[in-house]
C-alpha cells in the first residue's frame, strides 16, 4: 500500500479518538469518571496511536529502509493496540479490574513488541546520522510499556490507598514525559527544520545524542521518588528531565531565530514546547517545596491542563496538520489541504493559549469554566477542517501544479490583526464570566437598600486575633458611611471583603488598611478571601441600624430567612470564647452508687450550644446530655420518667434488655411512667428518646449515657467521661432543623452539649497519674475517632471487651460508630496542654476539640 492512502486510513483511527474526546468533553458531567477518560482518550487513544505510526514511519525514512509493502505487521499491532485501549477505558467504565488488566497488557505487548521492531531496524540499517532519533522511539515504547503496568496496578481495588496514590506520579511521568515527551523530542531533531524549512541547526544531533541518557535517567529518578512517597527525589528527577530537555532543544533556538514560525502547524508546535518547558519549571518548584507526598499529588493534578491541552494538543494538532499535507499526494492536493488547515490559525493559536492560561491561573472558577469551552472550541474546529482538508486533497489530487515556490499566506499584519481578534473572545469571554458571577472578584451583587445619606461616617477600628475579626459584629446608624480601620495583630495575612464590593489588600502581619465602605444602607456580610479562612470563622457582620425592613412577597419565606443561622455565624462561633459566666458541663465521672431510683424529667430549656449561639433543646433533666447513670452488673436501676414538655416523649435504656412496647412506649405531656431493668452486661450504653422521628429527638438533645462497670476495672486517678453529639440548627433559639437532619448535614458535632467547651474549660491531670476516659457517640448519626493529640492509650476498652492492655502495643484512636462506647486508658510524663479530638478531623472542626492540662507533679 502507497504512503499517502496508508496514512490516510490509520489517521482515521486517530481522528475518531479525537472525535471521542471532543464528545465526552462536551457531556463530562454526565459520564462516570470523566476526568480520567479525558486523559486515556487523548494520551493513551489519540496520541497513542499517532507515535506507533508515525514513530515507524520515521524510522523507515530516516533509515532509508523501504516501508514493508503489505504493512500487515504494523497493521496487526495497531489493532492490537487499539483493541487493547478500548479494554482499559471499558474496564475503568464498568469497574471491572480483569478487562483493565487484559487490555493493559495487550498495550504494553504492543509497545514493546514496538520497540523490539525499531531496534532490530536500526542494527540492521547502515550507519545512519540521525539514529540517535530512533532510540528516542525505543525508549519511549519501552516506557509506555513501564507506564501501562503501573496503570494496570494503580487500577487494582485492592490496591492501598497510599501507594496507589504514589504510583499516579510515576504513572503520569512515564506515559506523558516518558513516551509522548520522548517521542516528541525524538521528532523534533529532524521534523523542526523541515516544517520551518531551514537547514538543521549546527548541534542538534550531538544534543540529541547526549540528551537521550539525561532525559531517561531523570524520569527513572523521578518514578523512583514518586514510588518511594519522596518530594525532593521526585523533584530531583524532574529538575533532571527539564535540563535535558532545555539541553536538546536549545540548539533548535538557531533555526527559530533564521526562520521564524509562521504557520499553524509550526506555531501551534513551538506553543507545546513552551508549555512543556513552563510545565517542567513549575513541577520542580512545587515538588521541591512540598512537605508531604499529598502535598505533591495536589500539585501535580494542577499539571493536567498545562501539560496535556497545553503541551501535547497543541503539538499533536501542530504535527497532523504539517504531516496531511505530506501524505495527501501532490503538490495541487497539498496546497488546497494546507489552505483548509490554516483557516483562522491565528485566532485558534490565540485564543486556545490565553485561554488555557485564565484555567491555569487562580482565575474565579466561572471563568476558568468559560476558558475552558474557549479551548475546547478552539481545538475542535480543528476535527472539521482536518476533514475538508482531506476533501480538498482528493478533488486537487490530478490538478497540474505550477513549479515554484508554495503561495505565501497572509501578510504578518493580517495575521496578528487575526490572533488579536481571538484574544479579544477571550477577554470578552473572561468579562461576561465576572458580570454573570461578579461577587468572585469582589463587586458587589446585593445593592443596599435605598437610604437616605447623613453625611455623617462612623470609624471602626477591627483587629485581627487568631482567625477572628474584633469586634465581629459593627452597628452602624443606616445613612452613616462606614470607615474600617484594619489592623493585622494575626500571625498570618488576611484581608477584608464586604459583600458591597469593597475590599482591603492582603495585610501581612503588623500591617493595617482603612477600607472605606460607602453608605450603609443595610445588613452587609464580611469575610477573608484567603482560602479556608472565611470557613474557620473569619467572618464579620455590618448591621444597619434603623434600616427599613426588607420587603418580602411570602410571610413563610420570610420566617424561614430570619430564621436560619447564618453559616458565618456558625464559623465566627466556633472561635470564639464563651461568654462572662460560663460553666462548662463537668466531664468528672462521679464513682457507681447502690441507689439507683431515678426521676427523669423532660423539659424545654433553651441553652447556649456554642458561644454566641442558643437553641431550644429538649431534654432530660434540664441538660443535654442527661444525667449520667453509673452501675454495676447485676444493679436495678427504676427510672421514672415525666413528661414536662410540650410534645410526646420516650426513652430508650441500651443497658436493659426487656420488650420495649410497654417502657419505651410514648408519652404525651404531663404523662409519667416507670423504667425498670437489671444491668446484665457491662458497657457505656446510650439512653435516648425513642418517638418518631428518632433522629429529630435525639439531635435536639434527648440522649444520656449509663455507664456499666466491667467486674475487673481497676482504680484510676482521674476518670472523665465525654458523650460526643451533632446539633442540625434551626432557627435562633428554636429548634432542631429537621431537613438537616434528614440530609445528615450537621452544623455543630460537641463533646458533652457545648462545641470546644474544653478548650475554655480544660480537664485536668498530672504528671504521672492514670487517666481513664469514657467515651459515648450518642449521635444521632456521627460515630467518633477519639484521640489524645500527644498522648498514646496502653488501655482500649470498647462495647464490652478489651482491645487492649498494658504491654508492649498502644493505641491512638478509640473507633465508634454511632450509639457505641468505651474507654481508654492512659499516663502523661510531661506537663503541657494536650488536645483531644474527634481524628474524623471535619468534625473536629464542628466543634468536637477540647484540651486535658497536665501539670507537674507538686514539689
Amino acid at each position: 500500500m502507497n504512503r499517502g492512502p496508508w496514512h490516510l486510513r490509520v489517521g482515521a483511527i486517530v481522528f475518531a479518538w479525537l472525535t471521542a474526546l471532543v464528545v465526552v468533553a462536551l457531556v463530562h458531567r454526565s459520564v462516570p469518571i470523566s476526568g480520567w477518560l479525558l486523559v486515556h482518550l487523548l494520551g493513551l487513544g489519540a496520541a497513542g496511536n499517532a507515535i506507533l505510526i508515525w514513530s515507524r514511519h520515521f524510522t523507515d525514512a530516516l533509515l532509508r529502509r523501504p516501508p514493508d509493502p503489505s504493512r500487515a505487521g504494523q497493521a496487526w499491532r495497531i489493532a492490537a493496540f487499539n483493541a487493547g485501549a478500548v479494554a482499559v477505558v471499558t474496564g475503568m467504565l464498568v469497574d471491572f479490574w480483569p478487562v483493565v488488566l487484559a487490555g493493559g497488557v495487550v498495550v504494553g505487548v504492543v509497545a514493546l513488541a514496538h520497540a523490539v521492531t525499531l531496534t532490530r531496524q536500526l542494527r540492521s540499517a547502515l550507519p545512519s546520522r540521525f539514529g540517535d532519533t530512533v532510540r528516542y522511539y525505543v525508549a519511549a515504547a519501552a516506557l509506555l510499556a513501564v507506564g501501562a503496568g503501573l496503570g494496570v496496578t494503580m487500577a487494582n481495588p485492592t490496591l492501598p490507598g497510599a501507594l496507589h496514590e504514589r504510583l499516579i506520579v510515576a504513572h503520569a511521568a512515564m506515559n506523558v514525559f516518558g513516551f509522548v515527551g520522548l517521542s516528541v523530542l525524538g521528532t523534533l531533531v529532524t521534523l523542526w527544520p523541515t516544517m520551518l524549512r531551514t537547514r538543521m541547526a549546527d548541534g542538534v544531533e550531538v544534543a540529541a545524542r547526549r540528551g537521550l541518557p539525561a532525559l531517561v535517567g531523570g524520569l527513572g529518578v523521578a518514578a523512583s521518588g514518586a514510588v518511594a512517597g519522596s518530594p525532593a527525589v521526585t523533584a530531583a528527577g524532574t529538575l533532571a528531565y527539564l535540563a535535558g530537555a532545555g539541553y536538546v532543544l536549545w540548539p533548535h533556538l538557531d533555526e527559530v531565530r533564521r526562520k521564524r514560525p509562521g504557520t499553524f502547524a509550526t506555531l501551534s508546535v513551538f506553543a507545546g514546547v513552551v508549555w512543556l518547558l513552563g510545565s517542567l519549571g513549575f513541577a520542580v518548584v512545587a515538588f521541591a517545596t512540598a512537605p508531604t507526598w499529598p502535598a505533591v499529588l495536589d500539585r501535580a493534578g494542577l499539571l493536567t491542563v498545562p501539560v496535556l491541552a497545553g503541551f501535547l494538543v497543541q503539538v499533536l494538532l501542530g504535527a497532523m496538520t504539517y504531516l496531511t499535507t505530506i501524505v495527501v499526494g501532490g503538490r495541487a492536493a497539498a496546497i488546497a489541504a494546507a489552505g483548509e488547515l490554516e483557516r483562522g490559525a491565528p485566532w485558534r493559536l490565540a485564543v486556545a493559549n490565553f485561554a488555557l492560561l485564565l484555567c491555569v491561573l487562580p482565575t474565579p472558577s466561572l471563568v476558568r469554566v468559560a476558558a475552558s469551552v474557549l479551548v475546547l472550541v478552539a481545538y475542535a474546529a480543528f476535527l472539521p477542517l482536518l476533514v475538508r482538508a482531506v476533501w480538498q486533497a482528493r478533488r486537487n489530487r490530478d490538478t497540474p501544479s505550477t513549479p515554484g515556490p508554495p503561495p505565501a499566506g497572509p501578510p504578518v499584519r493580517h495575521r496578528l490583526g487575526v490572533a488579536a481578534a481571538g484574544l479579544g473572545v477571550v477577554v470578552l469571554t473572561a468579562a461576561a464570566a465576572v458580570a454573570a458571577d461578579p461577587a468572585t472578584v469582589g463587586i458587589a451583587t446585593t445593592p443596599s437598600a435605598a437610604v437616605t445619606a447623613t453625611g455623617q461616617t462612623t470609624q471602626v477600628e477591627v483587629h485581627i486575633e487568631g482567625m477572628r475579626y474584633v469586634p465581629d459584629t459593627i452597628e452602624v446608624p443606616a445613612g452613616n458611611r462606614l470607615v474600617v480601620h484594619l489592623v493585622n495583630t494575626g500571625s498570618d495575612h488576611h484581608d477584608l471583603v464586604l459583600a458591597n464590593g469593597t475590599r482591603t489588600s492582603r495585610l501581612a502581619p503588623g500591617e493595617s488598611a482603612a477600607l472605606d465602605a460607602g453608605v450603609i444602607g443595610s445588613d452587609v456580610d464580611g469575610w477573608c478571601s484567603v482560602a479556608g479562612h472565611r470557613q474557620m470563622g473569619m467572618t464579620l457582620a455590618v448591621r444597619a441600624v434603623g434600616a427599613a425592613a426588607p420587603t418580602t412577597h411570602s410571610g413563610h419565606h420570610e420566617q424561614t430567612a430570619a430564621a436560619a443561622v447564618r453559616a458565618d455565624d456558625i464559623a465566627r462561633s466556633l472561635t470564639a470564647p464563651p461568654g462572662e459566666g460560663f460553666v462548662a458541663h463537668d466531664p468528672a465521672l462521679a464513682a457507681s452508687t447502690p441507689d439507683h431510683r431515678v426521676t427523669l424529667t423532660v423539659s424545654e430549656a433553651e441553652r447556649e450550644v456554642s458561644p454566641g449561639i442558643t437553641q431550644r433543646l429538649w431534654t432530660f433533666g434540664g441538660s443535654a446530655p442527661g444525667p449520667t447513670l453509673r452501675g454495676k452488673v447485676g444493679d436495678v436501676f427504676e427510672v421514672t420518667l415525666v413528661n414536662d414538655g410540650t410534645i410526646g416523649h420516650s426513652v430508650d435504656f441500651h443497658a436493659g434488655a426487656l420488650a420495649p412496647d410497654e417502657p419505651m412506649r410514648t408519652i404525651q405531656p404531663g404523662e409519667h411512667l416507670v423504667y425498670r431493668f437489671t444491668a446484665r452486661r457491662a458497657g457505656v450504653w446510650l439512653y435516648h428518646c425513642s418517638t418518631m422521628p428518632m433522629s429529630v429527638h435525639i439531635a435536639n438533645g434527648m440522649f444520656g449515657a449509663v455507664i456499666i462497670d466491667p467486674p475487673d476495672l481497676a482504680p484510676v486517678d482521674r476518670e472523665y467521661l465525654l458523650v460526643q453529639s451533632e446539633f442540625y440548627l434551626g432557627p435562633p433559639g428554636g429548634e432542631v432543623d429537621a431537613a438537616k437532619v434528614a440530609a445528615d448535614k450537621p452544623d455543630l458535632v460537641v463533646f458533652n452539649g457545648y462545641a470546644n467547651q474544653y478548650d475554655h474549660a480544660p480537664l485536668t491531670a498530672t504528671v504521672g497519674e492514670r487517666v481513664r476516659i469514657w467515651v459515648l457517640a450518642a449521635g444521632p448519626s456521627r460515630g467518633t475517632s477519639f484521640h489524645v493529640v500527644g498522648g498514646q492509650f496502653d488501655t482500649v476498652w470498647a462495647e464490652g471487651t478489651y482491645r487492649l492492655r498494658p504491654g508492649p502495643g498502644g493505641a491512638q484512636t478509640l473507633g465508634l460508630f454511632a450509639a457505641q462506647g468505651g474507654f481508654v486508658e492512659l499516663q502523661f510524663d510531661q506537663p503541657g496542654h494536650y488536645p483531644f479530638v474527634n481524628h474524623a478531623m471535619v468534625d473536629a472542626e464542628r466543634g468536637a476539640h477540647g484540651v486535658i492540662e497536665v501539670t507537674a507533679q507538686p514539689g
